[in-house]
């Protein structure tokens, strides 16, 4: 079953079967000695940001949600140092275009090595990242006989209306501070919303395919963007860390400088199109979706 709401399921139905499959799928991921394990390490921390973003669709109908959406956060919280080493580097390389645009590659060198180095103490310690999969697996283990006890309050377009409009309307907020007030954790706080709001468009695709499927195009790129610029944040805050390890002060002043103006750029290119996917008032995104679900539940059209 793909990562979406079924017509021919009640909104109770579908939402413990898409969980039981991110779920199922976690422990198979772990288990596969074909898997490299890093890899695995990413994909099961997606899984976990698609299980968070579920429950927080039916949240003002899912009693159980506090509990279960810490439950995933803390379970894919371990395993982030691993994902982390690997984001920076591939970070720190994307800007390398730039670096050769300015003639200055080579200062940089000792500033890659270091980060290929911190990688490299993460695939060193294969014990280590085991013993942390092996914990993970047992709390999917755990999670997964509760799943058939959640429960949702209402059925229908009321069980998903209350979590939709309130992660959309914090993705309106989280926009206005974070060009408001500009900070890495306001924009951090940007990206988690329109992520959140990008699963939900996802799980609700269905309702009307051809016009919901350019509205989550539009979030993946928004996504990619604030992404971007949100590895590059924390490559500057690795880099602030312990200047000393990457170089001299002038090669990783002259790096942050680069990290800046390239932030600068994707959040500005980030804006418009933000501004796009949030133009309208929770309560009018609401009831477009509803009047979309009604037609999609009664008639069963999938154009």
């Amino acid at each position: 079953m793909a990562y979406r709401l079924r017509r021919d399921l009640s909104v109770q139905e579908s939402f413990v079967k898409v969980a039981r499959e991110q779920v199922d799928k976690a422990v198979g991921e772990v288990r596969d000695p074909e898997l490299d394990r890093h890899e695995v390490v990413h994909q099961v921390r997606k899984r976990c940001k698609k299980l968070r973003a579920l429950i927080r669709l039916v949240r003002p109908e899912f009693e159980e949600y506090q509990k279960e959406n810490e439950f995933f956060r803390d379970a894919a919280r371990r395993l982030s140092y691993v994902r982390d080493a690997q984001s920076i580097l591939e970070c720190f390389d994307g800007l390398t275009g730039r670096f050769q645009e300015e003639g200055c590659l080579d200062e940089y060198a000792s500033i890659r090595q270091r980060l290929v180095d911190r990688r490299q103490d993460v695939v060193d310690d294969q014990t280590g990242l085991e013993a942390r999969l092996e914990e993970f697996l047992k709390r999917m283990e755990e999670a997964r006989p509760r799943l058939e006890k959640w429960r949702i309050a209402a059925d229908g377009f009321a069980g998903v209306e209350g979590g939709l409009r309130k992660t959309y309307r914090r993705g309106r907020v989280a926009l206005r501070k974070a060009y408001a007030k500009p900070s890495p954790d306001n924009f951090h706080e940007w990206r988690k919303r329109a992520k959140y709001h990008w699963y939900h468009l996802r799980l609700l695709r269905r309702i009307w395919p051809r016009v919901v499927a350019s509205h989550v195009d539009a979030a993946d790129d928004l996504g990619s963007l604030l992404g971007d610029a949100h590895d590059l944040a924390v490559l500057r805050r690795t880099l602030l860390a312990e200047p000393g390890m990457f170089g001299t002060e002038r090669d990783v002043r002259a790096c942050l400088e680069v990290i800046d103006r390239r932030c600068f750029e994707l959040r500005s290119k980030a804006r418009p199109l933000g501004e796009r996917i949030f133009a309208e008032k929770p309560k009018r995104l609401s009831a477009r979706f509803h009047a979309y679900w009604d037609t999609w539940r009664r008639r069963g059209t999938e154009m």
